[in-house]
């Protein structure tokens, strides 16, 4: 039985250390929260995983198990390499081409055409994906004309880290503390929590506040296309126009909301599948770091499951502990009318 729960609006630091979903749920002033959640269980393309979700309106969020039914972090336990058995005991598709290390697991963050800014909870036990919150409410992409929300599947790579500490080689700034992020280009819209397999294709490189933001170009391997795409050329031939709007997304996205335009390593040029791939496995080496304590972590959340020679491994009835210490919700109010506002700025 969950606990009961009060939260102040304005103080985000009485939220307590276990919450582990608050979709588009705007915090309540000093109100308790009783309100069982039924939880929609998602079976994730037969990858192994499943995403708890509470089935609320106005977004998802949740924690994820493996096949087994036990809770794992998705930020520290799902593979990084598709097909990879390390200490995690869950399924993954084999992959046997050539290509093989360039696919990669990634988990969906954000589902295309979508505000809600979404992400995994770095600083929660078990990360789980949650909606993120700033100045006491909750986070949302405007669409900025002809965009609306995200343009792609948006989401991470599992098992990597732009370490805050670190100063690219490349864009001479350090990491953004998170994992390396996904634009998933294939047809499909994915939904928030699924764990899909992808292509990697290339990279740009965003600097946001002073912070390298890698962002990885990929596609579904699942998708009908994905065999006409190896390397960034194939879509620029392909998708023509695509990877130029990626660039105006990202420079210009937060400009409603009073900031200036967002700045790129490269003057905004995209590097090959090899460049990416690089990049890729350093902040792999990175996260190994982080989850053997081998860095300084800061406030971020090493507790896993599967990560054996980890000191932040826990058992999985510990990991069941600490989900179901997590409160219950309140019904989510409804989405702000101003989240389908068109806004429109000159190039």
């Amino acid at each position: 039985m969950s606990p009961k729960h009060r939260v102040d609006k304005y103080d985000l630091e009485e939220i307590p250390r276990y919450i582990g979903a608050f979709p588009s749920t705007h915090l309540v002033q000093k109100e308790e929260t009783t309100r069982s959640v039924h939880l929609l269980y998602e079976n994730i393309a037969a990858r192994g995983y499943v995403t708890a979700v509470p089935w609320i309106q106005g977004g998802v969020s949740g924690f994820t198990e493996n096949s087994k039914g036990c809770y794992i972090s998705p930020f520290h336990d799902i593979p990084l390499y598709a097909g990879a058995e390390e200490d995690n005991e869950v399924s993954a598709k084999k992959y046997k081409s050539s290509e093989e290390q360039a696919v990669f697991n990634m988990i969906v963050e954000v589902s295309r055409w979508t505000n809600a800014k979404m992400e995994i909870a770095t600083k929660e036990p078990l990360n789980p994906i949650k909606q993120d919150v700033k100045n006491g409410k909750l986070r949302y992409v405007c669409n900025i004309f002809p965009h609306k929300g995200y343009i792609w599947n948006y989401g991470a790579l599992p098992q990597t880290w732009e370490d805050p500490d670190h100063t690219d080689n490349s864009t001479q700034c350090c990491g953004d503390n998170d994992p390396i992020d996904v634009c998933e280009i294939g047809t499909k819209v994915c939904s928030c929590g699924e764990v899909i397999q992808v292509k990697v294709l290339g990279t740009v490189a965003l600097i946001d506040e002073g912070e390298t933001d890698w962002k990885i170009i990929a596609i579904n391997v699942d998708d009908p296309e994905a065999d006409r795409f190896t390397n960034i050329d194939d879509v620029y031939k392909y998708k023509p126009g695509y990877l130029e709007a990626t660039v105006d997304w990202f420079r210009r996205y937060k400009i409603p909301d009073g900031n200036l335009e967002n700045q790129f390593a490269f003057n905004g040029e995209f590097k090959d599948k090899d460049f990416a791939l690089k990049i890729i496995k350093s902040t792999h080496e990175y996260w190994r770091a982080l989850i053997h304590r081998k860095t300084d972590r800061g406030r971020i959340d090493c507790t896993n499951v599967t990560v054996s020679d980890s000191p932040f491994c826990c058992s999985e009835k510990e990991a069941r502990s600490l989900v179901q210490l997590t409160p219950t919700l309140r019904k989510a109010l409804p989405v702000p009318s101003e989240v389908d506002n068109w806004h429109f700025f000159g190039r």
